[in-house]
């Protein structure tokens, strides 16, 4: 499992003009999260789908340790933040040997990988001196971010449990625990910690294109059926962002066995319009971003003076 961690590129277009970073969720794997079980499908690198829709982009795929407690413990919050260092640093080393560190950068993030996602923007966002500047790039030149089934939103810390207990209960087999009351206060310490990373990604949210999907299909928990991440939590309502429903279960939602699958337009449709969109875009940001960091620089020169 430890040689899936990292970032891979799965497939590289002629003259890409962005990076498509999928990041997966709780117990996920940068394959297989995104692979169909039946057909072994790989849409974001199969010729026929993603590649065919969108000839050029490079799309990338990060693998880390998304274990339970890696993401619902009680060092929640340390472990999130390692993941999140590590995505930011081995993007920004991986576009440094492209030589594509201005490139823009759409996210596609299935479940809790959101989570890590804007952990990690709000990192990057605030590398700004002399020294790390380079890590601050990752935020200068993200364009867009597709949240597929990620809880937004749970400011009451028990729903915020109930909701992680519902993925751990989804997407990891139950033999990893003893007892619920184990898992439970886990999961408490935890949610208080994706609330934080939420929290504070808010005042970030304005640089960014932002799709939320919802799942639509109920997941089978064999003597009962839930959603497990509700639509006002994957999809909150908020001015300039958009939101749709996906017709699977949260653990299908990122898996498409053709071009013709239900939602795969729908996904496909906004990643082709922010592929077209971010050049300019981010060309721009990153003049205005120069601009502020040679600000910034002076500043500090000017203070080393006096």
């Amino acid at each position: 499992m430890a040689s899936h961690y990292g970032i891979q590129e799965v497939f590289e277009g002629d003259n890409p003009v962005v990076d498509i970073v999928a990041v997966h969720g709780l117990n996920g794997d940068p394959i297989k999260t995104w692979t169909t079980d039946k057909t072994q499908r790989f849409w974001l690198a199969d010729k026929e789908m993603l590649p065919k829709n969108i000839s050029n982009a490079r799309m990338l795929s990060f693998g880390y340790d998304a274990s339970v407690t890696a993401f619902l413990g009680r060092t929640s919050s340390d472990t999130i933040l390692q993941h999140a260092h590590t995505l930011v640093a081995e993007l920004v080393a991986d576009r440094q040997l492209e030589g594509a560190l201005n490139r823009p950068i759409i996210f596609v993030c299935h479940s809790l990988g959101g989570i890590v996602v804007k952990r990690a923007l709000a990192y990057s966002a605030s590398r700004t001196s002399k020294l790390i500047q380079h890590l601050h790039s990752i935020f200068v030149s993200t364009y867009a971010i597709l949240f597929l089934g990620t809880p937004h939103q749970g400011s009451d810390k028990a729903k915020l449990a109930s909701t992680s207990r519902k993925m751990v209960d989804a997407m990891v087999p139950s033999k990893l625990f003893d007892t619920d009351g184990q898992l439970l206060e886990a999961l408490k310490e935890g949610s208080e910690t994706l609330q934080n990373v939420t929290d504070m990604f808010a005042p970030l949210m304005k640089n960014f294109r932002i799709y939320f999907f919802w799942e639509q299909e109920k997941t089978d928990f064999g003597t009962t059926r839930k959603y497990v991440v509700k639509e006002h939590s994957a999809a909150p309502i908020l001015d300039d962002t958009e939101r749709a429903g996906l017709p699977y279960d949260h653990r299908n939602m990122c898996r498409f066995e053709s071009r013709t699958s239900p939602g795969y337009r729908l996904v496909i449709a906004a990643l082709m319009t922010y592929t077209l969109n971010a050049p300019s875009t981010i060309a721009q940001r990153w003049i205005s971003a120069s601009e502020t960091l040679k600000a910034k620089r002076a500043t500090e020169a000017a203070e080393l003076m006096q």
